[in-house]
């Protein structure tokens, strides 16, 4: 697993994913959109091929525009508005000035020769999200690497790069952190195989200066890790995944789950409530927060 989202450098290639977006647009805003679409069309009582054809488009387009994984063009979204029975002029004008806004890159934008397709949607996501929870089995989790682990990861997961590259990388993370940092901070939960902290990336020093960094960041409020011992490592789950949380009600949950060309976008609740409940067999299986930064004290001793 590359791990773009939690621990590795992501890949390069632009796989195929479940519910991932080709574009790299606000997800969140487009998902909203549609979601808003859906229940005017619902409302109105039309089927998604008829109002699919009003916009010389297919009951597959009108679908992806409902979830959000296709980019909103005006007169499409006008053109189903009049459908809809939406004439107001300030209500269109609002419905117009989503349409810009979706349509608007993101940060993220600023490094598509890093940063695939599939992985551009999870940032989205991410920058909105109100509670981001993962299991990490081989890193720290990328939202809390130091620049030197980030480093190691990057270098250690790809061969052939250039220095350039190796740094786009590395700033793209380091980039990512910033959402802890902001006053509407999402709430981060994470537990980690205890493997993660015996395992040298970058080298001893690197990895000691990564365990003062959990130990400072997880005095944090909004910030909570959890050490999964190795005694009860494999009982809950058997990969890495992150499960995201909205504060918006027209958003779903989302898990994501990566493999080595792309990425899983879940969003089907039976599947969603098979994550959650590993979500907390996994905090009961792990170490309270304080036991954890205990162990991070004896591992920073120790190493």
């Amino acid at each position: 697993m590359t791990s773009s989202a939690r621990g590795a450098s992501p890949g390069d290639s632009s796989g195929n994913s479940s519910g991932a977006e080709s574009g790299g647009a606000p997800t969140a805003r487009r998902m909203i959109l549609g979601a808003w679409l859906r229940k005017l069309r619902e409302e109105m009582g039309i089927t998604r091929a008829a109002a699919g054809e009003q916009i010389r488009g297919s009951e597959s387009k009108m679908s992806r525009l409902e979830l959000g994984r296709v980019g909103f063009k005006k007169r499409d979204v006008l053109d189903l508005l009049t459908v809809y029975g939406v004439h107001d002029p300030d209500e269109r004008k609002m419905y117009e000035d989503m349409v810009d806004q979706c349509n608007q890159p993101g940060w993220w934008q600023g490094y598509t020769e890093v940063i695939p397709s599939w992985f551009s949607a999870y940032v989205g996501l991410e920058e909105v999200a109100s509670r981001i929870q993962s299991f990490e089995l081989q890193f720290v989790p990328g939202l809390l690497q130091t620049e030197d682990y980030a480093r190691a990861v990057v270098c250690n997961a790809r061969s052939g790069m250039t220095e350039g590259e190796i740094d786009e990388r590395v700033a793209l993370r380091v980039r990512r952190q910033k959402l802890l940092a902001r006053p509407d901070a999402p709430r981060f939960w994470c537990v980690i195989d205890e493997s993660v902290l015996h395992r040298p990336i970058g080298g001893r020093k690197v990895l000691r200066g990564q365990i003062d960094a959990l130990l400072e960041l997880t005095t944090m409020p909004h910030i909570t890790l959890q050490v999964l011992p190795y005694d009860r490592s494999g009982q809950a789950v058997e990969g890495a995944f992150s499960l995201l949380r909205f504060a918006e009600p027209e958003l779903p949950d989302v898990a994501y789950v990566e493999y080595l060309t792309g990425a899983h976008y879940i969003e089907r609740l039976d599947e969603l409530e098979v994550y959650a409940r590993a979500l907390d067999r996994l905090a009961v299986d792990a170490e309270t927060p304080e036991q954890s930064r205990q162990m991070l004290s004896k591992v920073r001793v120790q190493t």
